[in-house]
């Protein structure tokens, strides 16, 4: 066990599985910096809860680009049998996904990973995005708000041209936009507004999906503050299913042990404070000492 509360709920109440799919693209649309794509995926679309993830094949069946790409599902539509995801165009797969025209095909799986919990009573949550890492937080927004939560929304990013979903915040209660550079609502890091958002709601649940640095971030303010943090992390998935290892972080397991978990299978989604940050830097994930099984 890597130190997840187990004692929250599912977000959705639905069956744990796992589908292998041809989906077709339904759509193909421009977001900001960024690539909004809907898929015909219907066993996934009936599975899926917010904050997991599906891997898609790329480059088509005689490509040499032989790894899945992993994507958080941005939202699912259980009656159309439609999945949503955000992609960035970061290299040759996802520059392939990127090109996807509506009635092509791809190979999906999912939905994989852990989902986000919720909290024992409602109350108030601030939910926290960062680039198109703000993806998966709308759908979790709109679970949140069906079970009496009230919304508290923060979406930042290095410039305004790399913010995803403003325009999708409607339903929130309060919506805050942070930039790195200010071309776009205040100008700072997106979890510099948390301190004041907590001090003034009351806030006992945070979530947050975006660069490592600023889940640590997150981490340590609402940790400060007594509430408790999930957080969706970003680490490169090469297989999504738990076999080649190269997603491990270390997080503390309920019996104070760390150990090397995969993003993938004991997440992606974690408790903020079992995440071992001080291994996390500069975008690479050191063995603590005191890990189980370390050298020594």
């Amino acid at each position: 066990m890597t130190g997840r509360d187990m004692t929250a709920h599912d977000m959705t109440g639905r069956d744990a599985g796992v589908c292998q799919a041809t989906a077709r693209v339904a759509g193909n649309a421009p977001a900001a910096a960024y690539r909004h794509l809907t898929l015909d995926a219907p066993g996934i679309a009936q599975l899926a809860q917010p904050g997991q993830f599906v891997a898609l094949t790329v480059g088509g069946p005689t490509s040499a680009l032989l790894l899945r790409r992993s994507f958080s599902i941005h939202r699912v539509d259980p009656a159309a049998g439609t999945v949503e995801i955000v992609v960035s165009d970061a290299g040759p797969g996802t520059a392939w996904i990127t090109r996807l025209a509506d009635g092509e095909s791809v190979d999906i799986v999912g939905p994989l990973g852990r989902g986000f919990t919720l909290p024992d009573a409602p109350g108030a949550a601030v939910l926290i995005g960062g680039g198109y890492g703000s993806a998966p937080m709308f759908w979790l927004a709109n679970v949140l708000r069906e079970n009496g939560f009230a919304i508290h929304h923060v979406l930042g990013a290095a410039s305004a041209d790399r913010l995803f979903g403003a325009e999708l915040a409607d339903p929130a209660d309060e919506l805050i936009v942070t930039t790195d550079d200010g071309s776009q609502g205040e100008r700072g890091w997106v979890s510099d507004p948390l301190p004041g958002l907590l001090e003034r709601t009351g806030a006992k649940a945070v979530y947050a999906c975006g660069p490592m640095g600023m889940l640590r971030a997150v981490t340590e303010i609402a940790t400060a503050h007594g509430a408790r943090a999930e957080v969706a992390v970003e680490e490169a998935m090469a297989c999504g299913i738990g076999v080649c290892m190269t997603c491990v972080l270390p997080v503390v397991g309920a019996d104070g042990v760390t150990r090397m978990s995969r993003s993938c299978v004991d997440g992606p989604i974690f408790d903020a404070t079992t995440v071992r940050w001080d291994a996390v830097a500069g975008g690479r994930v050191a063995v603590p000492a005191d890990c189980l099984g370390a050298p020594r």
